[in-house]
């Protein structure tokens, strides 16, 4: 094997656990949020303290995602990844105590914490990993295995709270953790972190108004706001015109299945300059609008699979070119934050999407709020990126 050959077997095998830390995350996320829905009405929960309960994970990922990003630039990514992981792994044995409602909410508040560490700092690593024009062959790698914890969560999630209830659900979550930290450990080299210049908090303000992280900020925002959307809406609208659960839930897994099978590709064409990240997220971005917008104009019993496929393969294409262009595009002595910051992003496209939609299906009816949020994907194409060319440190 030739020294290039070796290199990138060594980087292939040191990014394989930071794939299964995003896997981790997704996982925990999805599992507890679908079980806590199928199993509210057997512990007692009414419809607010769902909402709430759902909402703990989110909630601590949205304050603690970009301190723990610029933690990353300062200690180094791979202490933080391994850290959250274990915290995660230790936190979630709170849920071993499901039973009490006070021990279900901080078990996943717990989570979202520990999972705020090692997300932005796992995307962090990949991205110092994967310089020298890889970062969409690992971004679309790495997105690919958060989008199969998302079609596995639910899924798995159900049959752990079938067979021993929500103590094997989160002491299968807390081993998973414990592992893929042990993995961290032990696979992952230690990339010290890069002498960084004192920055205040108008610099931080005025990068984080740069094009080159607000634009592809916006558009992983608007990719998962369709996301959020669609993973909640598509097996009401199933419902609504004569098809059962079953087939609400195969629509969602078909939108996450064209997520997981595009990403590694678009990451690769991307890599060999068969697609530029202006082409990709445009086209990307468009995609998940069209299919949006059928679910709002021709909702039906066929439309809802094609709109379904259309909504992930634009997913998969958006997602892989938005952080490899911030990867490229962000000094290394501050990849953490920026990647903090860009995953703050996700995760308020992912409330608001869903919340638009709902809030204007009340106001007026579900198409309306489709259609808007379809109009508003649509806009958020408009945006060129600056050029991917690495910025000088400053």
């Amino acid at each position: 094997m030739t020294a290039a050959g070796s290199q990138a077997q060594a980087t292939r095998t040191s990014s394989a656990p930071l794939y299964a830390a995003g896997f981790v995350t997704a996982f925990g996320a999805h599992s507890i949020a679908a079980g806590l829905g199928a199993q509210s009405e057997n512990i007692g929960l009414t419809l607010l303290n769902l909402g709430i309960l759902l909402a703990l994970y989110d909630v601590s990922e949205v304050f603690l995602k970009p301190v723990f990003g610029a933690l990353s630039d300062r200690i180094g990514a791979k202490p933080v990844i391994v850290g959250g992981l274990a915290a995660f792994a230790v936190l979630s044995l709170i849920g071993l105590w499901a039973a009490d409602p006070l021990m279900l909410a901080l078990a996943p508040l717990g989570q979202g914490a520990a999972a705020s560490a090692f997300s932005p700092a796992s995307s962090a690593m990949v991205a110092r990993l994967a310089r020298g024009g890889k970062a969409g062959t690992y971004f679309g790698r790495y997105g690919s295995w958060k989008s199969l914890g998302y079609i596995i969560g639910p899924l798995l999630g159900a049959g752990l709270i079938w067979a021993g209830g929500f103590a094997l659900l989160f002491g299968t979550l807390s081993v998973l953790a414990a592992a893929t930290a042990l993995w961290v450990l032990l696979a992952v080299p230690h990339l010290e972190p890069l002498p960084r210049q004192r920055y205040t908090v108008l610099d931080l303000a005025r990068q984080i108004g740069e094009r080159r992280f607000l634009v592809p900020t916006l558009v992983l925002a608007a990719s998962t706001a369709a996301l959020g959307a669609a993973v909640g809406f598509l097996p009401a609208l199933a419902t609504r015109h004569g098809l059962d659960a079953v087939a609400g839930t195969a629509a969602v897994s078909l939108l996450a299945l064209g997520s997981v099978l595009t990403q590694p590709r678009i990451g690769r064409l991307r890599d060999r300059h068969s697609i530029s990240d202006n082409q990709g997220t445009t086209a990307g971005l468009l995609l998940i609008a069209s299919g949006v917008a059928l679910l709002a104009v021709a909702p039906g019993a066929v439309t809802i699979f094609i709109a379904a496929a259309a909504i992930g393969v634009g997913v998969g294409a958006a997602t892989p070119l938005g952080f490899a262009h911030l990867a490229d595009t962000t000094p290394p002595e501050r990849m953490g934050r920026t990647m903090g910051s860009a995953e703050l992003g996700r995760e308020l496209g992912d409330a608001g999407g869903p919340l638009l939609v709902g809030g204007l299906a009340t106001l007026t009816a579900l198409p309306f709020g489709l259609g808007a949020l379809a109009v508003l994907i649509a806009a958020a194409s408009l945006p060129r990126l600056a050029p991917a060319k690495p910025p000088l440190p400053k």
